[in-house]
């Protein structure tokens, strides 16, 4: 059977390649722990861009024009941010990118990595009645996502989501980019390819997880007991989140990235970051006792840790609610999208797969 498409080679890839059973992440030949942390998110993204734009400049050139397409995708989308606002948070985002042009330009792809960073932001503020903050074309990506949220941002804080963007930028081929691909193999443009991959990256099974990590932690917390919370949701049928992955049966190494991240913000002297300490010490804590849990439930399978357990506890960190978390998410994944839509049009070659037919057979009148 191949249902979920398990174990199906679907296309050959220079981007990036995840190995299961080892627990590493190649991103075009370079470790996750060589990128995260290390590269800027403007140098990742020419690395993963690289090959599939003619005129793709310098890592500086390029850091300089994703804010001058901040800077245009803001004044594009402001006059339909008011209707946009009575929408969720991740349905706001995906429609104000349904408005961009849908090209095949560098150009059109540096608008795409622009605009989750700069419509996030702006419907979260106007969901708190607070105006929009236009873009900085000078700053850098992630530190101006932050300055268009709250009007000032922290080195630290901006050097921790650029780490983020970083550790999520590219992920083998899963749901969102295969969605991704299929649309751009019928030579659409990459709007309309990124449009699909978002699609499915709402899903709870995908990049809509991250979230609901903050509220274990917080019913966890309440609860005073962690082995009794989470065995009892185990019991009742309850995915606990933040653990298993369709992939790897090692620890996500995505996980042990963000965790060092969480771990540098909790480390320095300010008030917030010994907040951010004791946080990072509790779910330290839950994470080991889910651990023990789920070695006891299902002993015949390796559920370990995943990205989505620090994904949350680093947003949370850096200011975003937990509702915009899967937007943070695809500010991120968004480059890899566009790179495998980029590499997919190369090829010339439709999606087309075969299903097997087990409806019922009509009577064939002879």
């Amino acid at each position: 059977m191949a249902n979920g498409l398990d174990d199906v080679v679907a296309a050959d890839t220079v981007l990036s390649d995840v190995d299961g059973a080892g627990g590493h992440l190649t991103i075009r030949g370079h470790s996750l722990a060589e990128l995260a942390g290390r590269w800027r998110y403007a140098q990742v993204v020419r690395l993963l861009f690289d090959g599939f734009f003619d005129d793709l400049p310098g890592d500086a050139e390029l850091e300089k024009a994703i804010g001058k397409a901040r800077v245009e995708v803001f004044d594009r989308v402001k006059p339909l941010l008011a209707q946009l606002a009575p929408l969720d948070i991740y349905s706001g985002m995906r429609a104000g990118m349904a408005v961009l042009p849908d090209g095949d330009g560098l150009a059109d792809a540096l608008r795409l990595i622009a605009a989750p960073a700069v419509l996030t932001p702006a419907l979260l503020r106007l969901g708190r009645g607070e105006t929009p903050i236009a873009p900085d074309p000078k700053a850098d990506h992630a530190g101006d996502m932050l300055r268009m949220l709250a009007g000032t941002v922290s080195p630290a804080l901006a050097k921790a989501l650029d780490s983020y963007l970083v550790t999520v930028c590219d992920h083998g081929l899963n749901a969102s980019t295969f969605a991704t691909r299929v649309v751009a193999s019928t030579q659409a443009g990459l709007t309309s390819a990124i449009l699909a991959g978002l699609g499915a990256l709402k899903g709870p099974l995908h990049g809509g997880a991250p979230g609901p990590v903050i509220e274990m932690l917080d019913a966890i917390e309440a609860s005073g007991d962690a082995t009794a919370w989470l065995s009892d949701e185990i019991a009742h049928g309850e995915r606990i989140m933040g653990f298993g992955h369709r992939i790897y049966r090692v620890r996500d190494p995505r996980a042990d990235a963000l965790k060092a991240v969480v771990r540098q913000l909790g480390s320095r002297n300010e008030a917030s970051s010994k907040k951010m300490g004791s946080r990072l010490a509790f779910a330290e804590t839950v994470e080991q006792a889910a651990l023990e849990v789920l070695r006891i439930a299902k002993p015949q399978r390796s559920i370990q840790t995943n990205v989505e357990f620090y994904t949350a506890l680093l947003l949370e960190a850096v200011g975003f609610p937990k509702e915009a978390f899967s937007n943070v998410f695809a500010a991120g994944r968004v480059a890899g999208w566009i790179a495998h839509a980029r590499e997919q049009q190369a090829t010339g070659r439709l999606i087309r797969p075969q299903s097997r037919y087990v409806g019922p057979v009509p009577d064939l009148v002879a």
